[in-house]
C-alpha cells in the first residue's frame, strides 16, 4: 500500500469512528433533561472563561500561521479571540442556556372524530455537521445549540483556526462530562485534511443534517458533494425597493443603513431599486450620504443621468453580492418591476420594501419569495437575535424544514403524537 492509499485510508477510518460516536451520542443528548443541558452551557462558560489564557495563547499560533500564509487584515481580525470576544463567547453560551427549550414542546390536542386527540410534539433532528470557516466563537456558539436543541453535532472548522478551535472544543468537552453527559455529543474534526469533508459528506448513515457556513466557494462545493440534507444560503442579494408612495427621509435612512452599517455581511443590502416618480426626490440625498462612507455606486442607464459620474452598472452588478462598499442602482416602473427585478436576480434572502402605501406593502409581501420580506425596515435586521431566536446558527434560503434565519426551533423536527383509549378504526 502507498502513502496516498494509508493516508486515505486512515482518514476514511477517522470519519467512521466519529460519526458513529455521534450516532451513539444522539439518543443520550436527545433524551437528557434541560437542566442538564442548561447545566452543562453554564459549565462550558465556565471553562472557556477560566481558560481564557490557554485559548490566546492558542490564538496567537493560529494569527502567527495566519499572517505567514498570507491571510488578510480582515480574515485576520474575524480569527483574533481576544479579552472582549473571549467573555462574548462565554455569554454567548450563557444566554443560549437561557432560552426554552423547544425539545418535547406540543402543539394543543385536536379532538378528531374517531375519539383520538391528534397533535404534534417537537423532536431532536439527530446529529449535525456544521462545517465552517474562520471565526473560531463558531465552535462555541454552534456547540451550544446544538446541545441545547439536543442533537449530536461534529464541528469543522477552517484549517486557520484549528488551534483555537481545539482549545475551545476542550472546554465543551469539560462542560458536557461535568454534567454527566458524553463528549461525543460535541466532537470537532481534528484534522485540516480537505478529505475529511468528503468522507463526512458521504455519511448519509450516521448525519441527519449538514449545516455549512461560509464563503460562496465552500458553500458550492458542499452542495456538489454532500448526499446528506443541507441547511444553506449561497448569497445574500438583498433588496431594498422604495416605493413611489415613500416617505423620502424614512427612504433614506433605510437605504443608507441597509448597505453601510456593515458591508460585510449577508443582510446587507446590495442592489437598490427606486420607482421613477420618486428617484429625483431621494437618489441625490442617498448618493451624498453614501459618498460620506465611501460607497461606490453602479447604476442602470436612467440613474447615471440622475446622478453624473457614477459607474454604469453591467448586467453581471445585478447579480453580484459584494459584501463592499459597492452599491447597484435601478430606476424601476413601479411596483411590479421591482418585484419582477427581485425574482430574476435575487437570491431568495432578504428584501424590503420602503413604502406608505399599504397595498403596496401586501403586494410586495405577498409576491417577493424570500426567506425575510420586510416592509419600512433595513435589511440588515435579517437575524436570529433581532428576531428574537436568541442565538443562531445560520441563515437558510432554503424552503425545506427550516427558512430564514435558524435558531433552536430551526435546529428541531416535528413528529405527530397520537392519545386514545383503546380507539380502533372501523
Amino acid at each position: 500500500m502507498n502513502k496516498t492509499e494509508d493516508q486515505n485510508g486512515s482518514i476514511e477510518r477517522y470519519i467512521a469512528e466519529v460519526t458513529r460516536g455521534a450516532a451513539s451520542a444522539k439518543s443520550e443528548i436527545g433524551r437528557a433533561e434541560t437542566d442538564t443541558k442548561n447545566l452543562a452551557l453554564k459549565n462550558v462558560a465556565e471553562q472557556i472563561l477560566a481558560s481564557g489564557n490557554l485559548l490566546r495563547k492558542e490564538n496567537s499560533r493560529d494569527l502567527k500561521e495566519g499572517k505567514d500564509r498570507g491571510l488578510n487584515a480582515a480574515l485576520l481580525d474575524r480569527l483574533e479571540l481576544n479579552d472582549n470576544r473571549i467573555q462574548a463567547m462565554a455569554d454567548g453560551v450563557e444566554q443560549v442556556a437561557r432560552l426554552p427549550d423547544p425539545v418535547g414542546q406540543t402543539t394543543p390536542l385536536e379532538m378528531r372524530p374517531s375519539g383520538i386527540r391528534v397533535g404534534k410534539m417537537r423532536v431532536a433532528i439527530g446529529v449535525i455537521l456544521i462545517i465552517y470557516e474562520s471565526r473560531p466563537n463558531v465552535t462555541a456558539d454552534a456547540a451550544a445549540l446544538c446541545i441545547k436543541s439536543g442533537n449530536a453535532t461534529i464541528l469543522r472548522g477552517g484549517s486557520e483556526a484549528l488551534h483555537s478551535n481545539r482549545a475551545i472544543a476542550a472546554c465543551i468537552h469539560a462542560g458536557l462530562e461535568q454534567a454527566g453527559l458524553s463528549r461525543n455529543i460535541v466532537q470537532l474534526i481534528n484534522t485540516t485534511d480537505r478529505d475529511a469533508v468528503g468522507k463526512l459528506l458521504q455519511s448519509r448513515r450516521h448525519i441527519d443534517l449538514v449545516i455549512p457556513r461560509g464563503g460562496k466557494g465552500l458553500i458550492e462545493r458542499i452542495s456538489r458533494e454532500s448526499q446528506i440534507p443541507l441547511l444553506k444560503h449561497l448569497d445574500g442579494v438583498c433588496h431594498v425597493y422604495v416605493h413611489e408612495d415613500a416617505n423620502t427621509t424614512m427612504a433614506v435612512e433605510i437605504a443608507v443603513n441597509a448597505k453601510a452599517q456593515r458591508f460585510g455581511v449577508c443582510n446587507a443590502m446590495e442592489t437598490l431599486l427606486v420607482d421613477r416618480a420618486i428617484a429625483e426626490s431621494v437618489l441625490p440625498e442617498i448618493r451624498q450620504r453614501l459618498e460620506l462612507k465611501a460607497v461606490e455606486l453602479r447604476g442602470c442607464t436612467e440613474t447615471c443621468s440622475l446622478l453624473p459620474g457614477i459607474a454604469p452598472a453591467t448586467e453581471q452588478d445585478w447579480h453580484e453580492e459584494y459584501l463592499a462598499p459597492v452599491l447597484a442602482v435601478r430606476i424601476v416602473g413601479g411596483i411590479s418591476q421591482a418585484v419582477e427585478h427581485i425574482r430574476t436576480y435575487g437570491s431568495h434572502h432578504t428584501d424590503a420594501i420602503v413604502t406608505d402605501n399599504d397595498t403596496a406593502a401586501q403586494q410586495f409581501l405577498r409576491c417577493v419569495d424570500s426567506s425575510s420580506v420586510m416592509v419600512n425596515a433595513s435589511t440588515r435586521f435579517a437575524d436570529g437575535f433581532e428576531y428574537g431566536l436568541g442565538a443562531e446558527i445560520g441563515i437558510s434560503t432554503d424552503k425545506l424544514h427550516a427558512r430564514g434565519p435558524v435558531g433552536l426551533e430551526g435546529l428541531t423536527s416535528e413528529k405527530f403524537i397520537v392519545l386514545g383509549n383503546g380507539n380502533i378504526r372501523e
